[in-house]
């Protein structure tokens, strides 16, 4: 009786190094669905916005508790961008330099992650009848509405 050798195959099939490819595809279309790049940049866009327009309205807020309750004059009463500290004209938009001027209230006045102007910062200010202050970012994303009045 003659004893045959078999040989032994090493290595993989192509169904199964397919099979494999496949289900890490899977994998990592849930991991991406779950984790939605685009979304969470957008959240984290909208919590910049918000931390800038409580560092704005809390600036504003120490300046009319220094001058005895007299906000800057600039402030009108009409919805109007904030113009940059930095800019070279703020013509139409509302300077608020009384708040960075010495670095006394603010350093820099913030600027939207993705919608500030030449020489505007994005973020828009304007008071009411009864003196109250509104900061709001009209660029949020996702739907979501940012102001803060004090």
């Amino acid at each position: 009786m003659k004893l045959s050798t078999l040989k032994t195959a090493r290595g993989f099939t192509l169904i199964e190094v397919l099979l494999v490819i496949a289900i890490i595809a899977v994998l990592a279309a849930i991991v991406l669905i779950a984790i939605n790049p685009p979304r969470s940049i957008a959240q984290a866009n909208n919590a910049r916005r918000w931390s800038n327009v409580n560092a704005i309205i809390n600036a504003v807020h120490q300046y009319a508790i220094d001058n005895n309750g007299i906000l800057p004059a600039t402030i009108s009463t009409a919805s109007t961008e904030i113009c940059k500290t930095d800019a070279g004209s703020c013509a139409g938009l509302i300077d608020l330099g009384v708040l960075t001027f010495e670095e006394r209230y603010i350093l820099k006045l913030p600027t939207d992650p993705t919608s500030a102007s030449a020489n505007g910062t994005g973020y828009y200010i304007f008071r009411d009848a009864y003196n109250r202050i509104t900061v709001e970012a009209p660029f949020a994303q996702l739907g979501e509405t940012i102001e803060v009045s004090r």
